[in-house]
């Protein structure tokens, strides 16, 4: 294998950096005019520094290009989903529990059963490792979303149900989704008794509903603490981005140490941590965040964009594109029209198809990607999965700004 040079080293921080700079001063500018989002830039970013085109960086002369993509993307995932945690309302999950309870417990399922009939009955797959690609491809993105809630055209045109609903769903079922994937690896790679009871013991009862528990402990007592910091002034005001970024990795790495479901708990602690300390002037706070969660997770799509197998791609032929305008179409918003009685403030027609089609596909989907790939040897869902992941990318992110300010025009 190659080794890394200083001159790869220099120009990824001259990306990475300049990236943020240029998106920072023109984002706002390029979302209006080109409805370009800021990952569907990082993508293309990384896609021109690949080997593919000009072959200024090469991941693998960095290690394990599917390790350094997998762990990219789970470090990504818990910043975002901590942003997300302190974005939304006090104790936002507890005041809307129906919704999230329909969108998690019945539109989740849903679209993982679709999503892999689907690649099933398309690529003619093994049924399983078409369940284990339907998988990876359920849960909707807490990066991608951001583009799409967040920003002075969203705030404008976008009431808060629809934004905060979006957010709230897609940083749950990040971590919800871990028992989704693991259900196919199991199965795939285990007896099929072992295979369920080690899901409904030590998936369901401990990744999942142990990671909520353990989330939710360490955010309030990270609160806690954060307040008698607070009292007895030992804290300083710049000193509050700092304590959530490391109560994030602090509960990725702890949670995950114990065997549990790390995404989930950050999360839920992100989520407990709020209702302790919420209640203060957080505007400025809350900007601040959202700077260092679009520095802390554009990284990951130009790591996508450096490393994505062309190659296989063009192998899967039009069965592949097929398959994409599928899933884009199918995989959520008709299952949304169907729950849609259930959806509460959220019945109408026009907030029900803004919701059901925006369920964009991304840095989660990639993390499990890899995790499946690891855990079974099968490559499909790192091929398939990353087909549908940039489409999401390019295709959500393009019809952002169009569909909100469309969605606006109509509410005025």
């Amino acid at each position: 294998m190659s080794q890394l040079t200083s001159s790869e080293i220099n120009i990824a921080l001259l990306t990475l950096g300049g990236l943020v700079l240029g998106l920072g001063l023109l984002s706002g500018w390029l979302k209006e005019r080109l409805f370009l989002s800021d990952p569907l830039i990082a993508l293309v970013v990384g896609v021109l520094l690949s080997p593919s085109v000009f072959g200024l960086i090469d991941l693998a002369h960095w290690g394990k290009p599917e390790m350094i993509l997998e762990q990219g993307a789970r470090l990504a995932i818990a910043i975002q989903v901590m942003g997300v945690a302190l974005r939304l309302p006090k104790a936002y999950p507890f005041q809307h529990w129906r919704i999230l309870s329909v969108l998690l417990g019945l539109l989740m399922p849903l679209m993982w059963l679709i999503s892999g009939l689907l690649v099933y009955l398309l690529l003619g797959l093994p049924f399983w490792v078409a369940m284990l690609v339907g998988a990876v491809i359920t849960p909707t993105d807490p990066v991608v979303s951001t583009s799409v809630v967040t920003g002075k055209v969203a705030e404008q045109n976008l009431p808060e149900r629809i934004r905060h609903t979006i957010s709230a769903e897609s940083a749950a079922n990040d971590g919800l989704a871990y028992p989704f994937v693991l259900l196919p690896i199991l199965i795939l790679t285990k007896p099929p008794q072992e295979a369920l009871l080690h899901w409904l013991t030590k998936t369901l009862l401990w990744e999942v509903g142990a990671a909520v528990v353990m989330g939710a402990l360490i955010g309030y007592l990270a609160g806690r603490l954060l307040q008698w910091a607070e009292t007895k002034q030992t804290l300083e005001k710049e000193s509050f981005l700092a304590y959530t970024v490391a109560l994030s990795l602090a509960v990725l790495g702890l949670v995950k140490l114990l065997g549990s479901d790390g995404i989930l708990a950050v999360f839920a602690a992100g989520i407990t941590f709020d209702m302790v300390v919420g209640g203060r002037d957080r505007a400025e706070e809350e900007n601040v965040q959202e700077a260092v969660d679009r520095f802390f997770t554009l990284y990951i799509f130009v790591l996508l964009g450096l490393y994505l197998p062309w190659q296989q791609w063009f192998e899967l032929g039009w069965k592949g594109l097929l398959l994409v305008v599928a899933i884009l179409l199918l995989r959520r918003l008709p299952a949304v029209l169907l729950l849609r009685p259930l959806l509460g403030r959220l019945r109408g027609m026009q907030d029900a198809l803004f919701l059901g089609w925006f369920g964009p596909i991304g840095v989660a989907a990639l993390f499990y990607a890899f995790l499946s790939v690891r855990q079974t040897g099968v490559e499909e869902p790192w091929i398939i999965g990353s087909l549908v992941i940039c489409a999401s990318i390019l295709v959500h992110g393009c019809t952002a700004v169009p569909l909100a300010k469309l969605y606006g025009k109509q509410h005025r």
